[in-house]
């Protein structure tokens, strides 16, 4: 974020163009974050061209696509908003940007959470609003955020996807399941998303 700096992304998020979110969060979050990206975008199946397909929840704009544009005034503006379910700036956007995807999904469809569900963060200010279609897959029960990303950048490279659950039903917290064989060798894969 600093304007000395000139790595790629950082010369692209102070441009007039931006750079895309998932990208950014990517860079910021590491293995867990580029899990879930890789994921969402080799396994989104919306129901409907016009549906977006993968979007990031976001600290005071709600869902965004994965790759919408984000200039450095946003990014800065992010980080002031604590992802806090007391936070009316981050629940109040998050909500309406739900509850209007889910209007226009008025097929029968289902809404995945590749997120946390031990915590009051993502779940209960979801649920209502997508109509009790939210779910989550249950092989994160009891991981932590490496293991998921990891787990998920895996799914990718096998072409497997997850075991979707209510998100509603599922135990917030589990068991530890056995580590995944060597997931720092995961980091290092390159993946792109199918035709």
């Amino acid at each position: 974020m600093r304007d000395q700096s000139r790595h790629d992304l950082s010369v692209r998020l102070r441009g007039r163009a931006g750079a895309p979110l998932g990208e950014l969060f990517s860079f910021m979050s590491g293995l867990y974050f580029r899990g879930k990206l890789a994921y969402a975008r080799a396994f989104a199946a919306p129901p409907d061209p016009g549906l977006p397909g993968v979007l990031v929840i976001t600290l005071h704009r709600g869902l965004l696509p994965w790759d919408q544009p984000t200039r450095l005034a946003t990014l800065r503006a992010f980080a002031r908003v604590p992802v806090d379910p007391g936070e009316p700036r981050y629940t109040a956007p998050l909500r309406r940007a739900a509850r209007a995807l889910a209007r226009r999904a008025d097929i029968p469809c289902e809404f995945v959470l590749l997120g946390s569900v031990a915590t009051g963060k993502y779940v209960e200010l979801l649920e209502d609003a997508l109509d009790g279609r939210l779910r989550f897959p249950k092989e994160f029960v009891g991981r932590g955020d490496m293991s998921r990303g990891g787990l998920m950048l895996r799914c990718v490279r096998e072409g497997r996807e997850l075991t979707y659950v209510r998100a509603a039903d599922v135990a917030r917290r589990g068991p530890r399941p056995p580590k995944l064989l060597n997931p720092a060798a995961l980091e290092t894969q390159s993946f792109r998303s199918p035709p």
